[in-house]
Formats: C-alpha cells, sequence, structure tokens
C-alpha cells in the first residue's frame, strides 16, 4: 500500500511504499481456508453427483406428469450449472493482477454469485406461473414413482451439501453453489411429502403446492444472493463491518488527530480493502516518527478488524485547505 507524506504548504515530501500481507487476528482467519484446489475437488465431485441424478429424474418426471419432480430436476440444472460456473470462476480467480486488471479476476466470484442469485429468481418466476396454472387445473400424477426418485434425490443432495459445506464458503462463489443444493434439498423433501399425499389421499393439488414451497425458498436465497453480490459490486462496507469503530481505533492511535475520507470495501468475499486520510501532529513529518505510526495504524486494523488491504495517507493539519470538496 502506499502511504503519501506530505508538508505543511500540500506538496509531497516523499512517499513511502509498504507492502502488508498479514493476516487477521480476528473474525475470521484467510490461512485456514480450504485452498483453491480442494474447492475445485469438493465441486467437481458434486457436479458430477448432480449431473446423472438429473438425467435420470427427468426421464422419470416426464413419465410421471409430475410438476414438482420435473421443478426439481430444473432447479438441480441450475445447481449443476453453479457449480460449473463455480469452477470457471476458480479458475479466473487463480490468474494472476495485470497492468489493466491491478486485482486479477477476484471479482469473478462476486459475478458468478450475481448470475446464481439471478437464475434462481427467474426459474422461480417461471415455476410460480405453472404452480398457479396446475393448481387450478390438477394433472394426474403417479406418486410412488415420484416418491421414489424425491427420496434418492434427497440422499444425493444430502451428498452434495456435505462436499460443498467442506468448501471456503466465505467465498460467495462457493455459497452461491451451496445455496442451490440446500434449497434443491428443500424441494425433494417436498416433492416426497406430496407424492406420499397423493399417494394416501389423491389430492393431486400436493404437487403444486410442493411446488410452490420450493419456489418460495428460491426467490429467498435467490435474492440473498443478488444483495450480497450486489453490496460488493457497489462497494459497500463489509457485512458486519462498523466504519465508526474503525474511525475510533485510529484515533486512538498516538499523534493522529482526524480521520476523513474513510473508505471500506470488499475487492471479494475474503479480501476487504480500506482507504483513509489521516491527520497526523506535525512533528511527524520531521522527527521520522511517521514510518513508526504506519505500523502503529496498520496493526490497529489488521488486528481488531482483519483489514489486510489498506492505503492511507498522512497530512499535516494545513493540508485541509488543499482537499476537493469530494473529501
Amino acid at each position: 500500500m502506499g502511504t503519501r507524506h506530505e508538508t505543511h504548504d500540500g506538496r509531497e515530501a516523499h512517499e513511502q511504499q509498504t507492502a502488508h500481507d498479514g493476516h487477521g487476528h480476528g473474525g475470521h482467519a484467510h490461512s485456514h481456508a480450504p485452498s483453491a484446489d480442494a474447492d475445485r475437488r469438493y465441486l467437481s465431485a458434486a457436479l458430477a453427483l448432480l449431473v446423472l441424478y438429473m438425467l435420470a429424474e427427468v426421464v422419470v418426471a416426464f413419465a410421471t406428469g409430475s410438476l414438482a419432480l420435473l421443478s426439481d430436476a430444473a432447479h438441480m440444472l441450475t445447481d449443476a450449472a453453479a457449480i460449473a460456473l463455480a469452477l470457471w470462476a476458480i479458475h479466473l480467480a487463480a490468474k494472476p493482477a495485470n497492468a489493466r486488471l491491478t486485482f486479477g479476476f477476484k471479482r469473478a466470484e462476486i459475478l458468478s454469485g450475481l448470475g446464481n442469485g439471478i437464475t434462481l429468481l427467474l426459474l422461480g418466476a417461471v415455476l410460480l406461473a405453472e404452480a398457479v396454472r396446475r393448481l387450478v387445473d390438477p394433472p394426474q400424477v403417479e406418486p410412488k414413482p415420484v416418491l421414489a426418485v424425491a427420496l434418492a434425490g434427497v440422499v444425493v443432495n444430502v451428498a452434495a451439501g456435505m462436499l460443498l459445506a467442506r468448501a471456503n464458503r466465505t467465498s460467495l462463489n462457493v455459497e452461491g453453489a451451496y445455496r442451490h443444493i440446500i434449497t434443491d434439498l428443500y424441494g425433494f423433501i417436498g416433492t416426497a411429502v406430496a407424492a406420499a399425499v397423493i399417494w394416501a389421499t389423491g389430492w393431486m393439488r400436493a404437487d403444486a403446492v410442493a411446488t410452490l414451497i420450493v419456489v418460495a425458498l428460491m426467490f429467498h436465497a435467490g435474492a440473498g444472493l443478488v444483495a450480497q453480490a450486489g453490496r460488493v459490486l457497489l462497494e459497500g462496507a463489509p457485512d458486519g463491518t462498523d466504519v465508526e469503530a474503525i474511525r475510533a481505533h485510529m484515533l486512538e492511535v498516538d499523534h493522529v488527530r482526524d480521520v476523513h475520507d474513510l473508505h471500506v470495501w470488499s475487492v471479494t468475499s475474503d479480501l476487504p480493502a480500506l482507504s483513509a486520510h489521516l491527520v497526523i501532529d506535525d512533528e511527524c513529518f520531521h522527527d521520522g516518527h511517521a514510518p513508526r505510526l504506519l505500523d502503529e495504524v496498520l496493526e490497529c486494523l489488521v488486528g481488531h478488524f482483519d483489514v489486510d488491504h489498506s492505503t492511507l495517507q498522512f497530512e499535516p493539519a494545513s493540508h485541509a485547505a488543499h482537499e476537493s470538496s469530494l473529501h
């Protein structure tokens, strides 16, 4: 990160570049997260499970006329697409930064999470329309094969969910795929219950009711993913971040008189970033204390807030007259 030191009249005196790669002591420790290679193995295994089962489910859905089973198959297709997208995002994120993309493709996983969320919302809308139609005019459904396939689907999704739960779910990319799987698991449970109700009572509308429950879950998961991705893309403060608490901690460091133009955002799910202008005592620019002060502020940010990437500008009090209106 760069910390610019300025003289009293605002002219730049010198620049000190400090590389800081420390790991935070609070919240979460990045070094304990599963590696990208491990994530790829877990995601690939889950993808294979889902694709094989989805093909079998589509055949049974058309043979029995079950919309709930077909909606589960369609959702499983989005699950497979979500995992494939997640794998591609991991591949992109591993690419090195360059002069045009100075953070590399780190935000590929955010775009992947956004795509997963939008897919859930769109598919939910399509299934909602069909479920309402079938509530009005319910078709005949063969419950026994539907029940068997749904119960098998529960097993497959539990296995896939366990694989993804072992991956790095602090990544919105992986979390998006995981939410697809969990929503599908609930859908299979609902389909199994609907099939049992039809088998026991002959009430065909149970199939559409189960679909409506799945749709509600899809909307909930999809809206959450879109909101999380939107926060990152709009460079909002990460969830749980108290910007005023960060400001207060920096002001507690000796010789720091004011903190302004403070921004906190996320480059990607597990890479929070911060920039700020700090007004410090004038003598710090003359007695060589500024570099030590920089270390103290960075230690505060990493130790208390797990912010590894910070850009700080030190200013004398007289510099306020040179600040633009944007600050």
